[in-house]
């Protein structure tokens, strides 16, 4: 016995059977009561939302013989053709595989033929995939067809359309179906099918659809046939590892489903629809459709982890996904994102109040230094105007000026390193772990390049030290260690210096050549006597003649 899958045997024979698309049916039913239907119409939305059954209903109701109210009766010769498929007054054209110049020249080539109703529809399924040559076939037919014909085009992208085909068509946009709506749906279908599934299978069968009807049934179809994907332990020891940064347990969750058959990208799926359930409860939005030991769950979950950690694992897990798509072995992306889901990230929150703290207290101190300048500056001033008549009192003046800014100088800079003393420093061992992970991305590419052969050796009160090959290297690195400081500061909320070394030995030991300082001049202290000089013989004659003397035969040619 041939058995008719749910979302065929359930389509809608009319307007008032469709769910959730309230605005389009009355925007259709309207235009057949009124007798004011448009030439085209473009109807755009996402897949299973009742693109092509609202063009069918729009069929039957234009060629029945008792509409009633814009509905078709479903029962007349009319109406039951095109529900088989055999009437010649419904015409559909999948745009997807006959797309080119000939197909839509052949479709229009029959145009203007009769057939057996008033109207003869022709509707072109996933229209935005015509290419340009047919788009530019169908403008002119499009736009002044036959009084008998009405075109119904389908399209998931409206945003490829072109706009000469839109501008000639009504266009109508269906949305997905929100979560109340499709359980209503499942559960009337389920009633009336006689199926046998429970609240957890129900809800799932919602989870998967995402909005859409035609999933939603075809999930139940599958839930009913055995194929049931609900939450296992396996998902829920993958929250488990991830609320108590357990990376073992994670990773055996994860290999545990992988041996059952599940694919990488389906667990990460499940994985990141649990948590955005669990975002979306932290921010104290109701959730929906969900049983109440599924709400239990998530509650438990919530409870365990802070807002900002599960942000922080969608973001991950969101590139993750996106990473899988082209990776050879898509197990290692999402294995490599637990990973970073489930780091021990609590030193680093400890860590980042307490620079907020040194911060704050840092602030006071340099405030509160600025206000007792300001009373020094006010008694300097009048002292100032009391004493403008003589010349010492304003020297005296600006020496207690100077000073006081010289001692300002030096208690900023004191309070800087007390800061710093106090402030939490990066171990050594966490300068290690997020070099290539956090501090190499935030270079520029420049940067990136150079110190990409770097190693950090030492983090300290100094300051970082970083080893490099070659004493030529580390001279390109030092015109970029600002770079180095900004992204540790940004990273671990505290500023550092950057030392550069070369087998340990340190920059400092290391005087780099300055190319515009001249070398000194040689000093001569070699003393001669003026009176010891006597003039030159005036017939010896000049220089040229005597070296002329000097190499018989030769010749001396004048310049030119």
């Amino acid at each position: 016995m041939e058995v008719t899958s749910l979302y065929r045997r359930y389509r809608p024979r009319c307007f008032a059977d469709m769910k959730g698309q309230s605005h389009v049916v009355a925007a259709l039913q309207n235009a057949i009561k009124q007798n004011r239907v448009f030439h085209a119409y473009l109807l755009s939305g996402p897949r299973g939302t009742g693109k092509t059954t609202a063009a069918r209903i729009l069929a039957k109701a234009l060629n029945c013989e008792n509409t009633k109210e814009g509905e078709p009766c479903c029962e007349c010769d009319s109406c039951l053709s095109i529900e088989k498929g055999t009437s010649f007054d419904l015409h559909e054209l999948d745009a997807a595989s006959n797309n080119k110049v000939d197909d839509i020249r052949d479709l229009l080539s029959k145009v203007a033929l009769g057939t057996p109703g008033r109207t003869k529809v022709y509707l072109l399924d996933e229209v935005h995939m015509l290419t340009s040559g047919a788009e530019n076939a169908l403008l002119k037919t499009l736009e002044e067809p036959p009084d008998h014909v009405i075109f119904v085009m389908a399209t998931t992208e409206p945003h490829k359309v072109v706009e000469t085909i839109r501008s000639r068509s009504q266009h109508l946009e269906l949305n997905l179906l929100p979560t109340e709506k499709l359980r209503d749906l499942i559960e009337e279908v389920s009633n009336d099918a006689g199926l046998e599934v429970d609240d957890e299978a129900l809800n799932q069968a919602v989870r998967e659809a995402k909005g859409s009807a035609r999933d939603a049934l075809s999930a139940l179809d599958k839930i009913v046939a055995g194929g049931s994907n609900s939450y296992t332990n396996s998902l829920e020891d993958l929250l488990k590892g991830i609320a108590e940064k357990d990376v073992e347990n994670t990773l055996r969750a994860v290999n545990n489903q992988i041996s059952e058959g599940r694919e990488p990208r389906i667990i990460g799926e499940s994985l990141l629809s649990a948590l955005r359930e669990a975002f979306l409860f932290s921010m104290g939005v109701p959730l929906e459709g969900l049983t109440d030991l599924e709400r239990k769950k998530t509650e438990n979950f919530v409870e365990k982890v802070t807002p900002s950690l599960i942000t922080r694992s969608l973001e991950i897990l969101g590139v993750a996904l996106v990473e899988m798509r082209r990776a050879p072995d898509p197990r290692i992306d999402l294995e490599v994102a637990l990973v970073k889901m489930t780091r021990d990230q609590t030193s680093a929150d400890s860590s980042s109040i307490d620079v907020l703290e040194s911060r704050v207290a840092h602030l006071e101190k340099m405030l509160a230094l600025v206000n007792s300048t300001d009373e020094v500056n006010n008694k300097k001033d009048k002292r100032g105007l009391a004493n403008t008549e003589t010349n010492s009192s304003s020297e005296e003046i600006k020496l207690i000026s100077d000073s006081q800014d010289i001692k300002k100088s030096e208690d900023s800079e004191n309070m800087q390193k007390s800061d710093r003393k106090t402030t939490d420093l990066p171990t050594t061992q966490q300068i290690i772990d997020s070099w290539s992970e956090d501090l190499l991305p935030k270079l520029s590419k420049k940067a990136r390049a150079r110190f990409s052969a770097a190693k950090p050796l030492v983090s300290d009160e100094n300051g970082v030290t970083i080893s490099l090959p070659n004493e030529p290297h580390l001279r390109r690195c030092q015109e970029l260690v600002g770079e180095v400081e900004t992204a540790i500061k940004n990273t671990f909320g505290v500023s550092l210096p950057v030392l550069l070394s070369v087998d340990d030995v340190s920059l400092s030991s290391i005087s780099p050549p300055n190319p515009s300082k001249p070398p000194a001049p040689a000093k001569i202290d070699e003393s001669f006597n003026p009176d010891e000089l006597v003039e030159a013989d005036a017939n010896a004659g000049s220089a040229v003649e005597r070296i002329a003397q000097a190499f018989p035969g030769a010749e001396i040619v004048e310049s030119e």
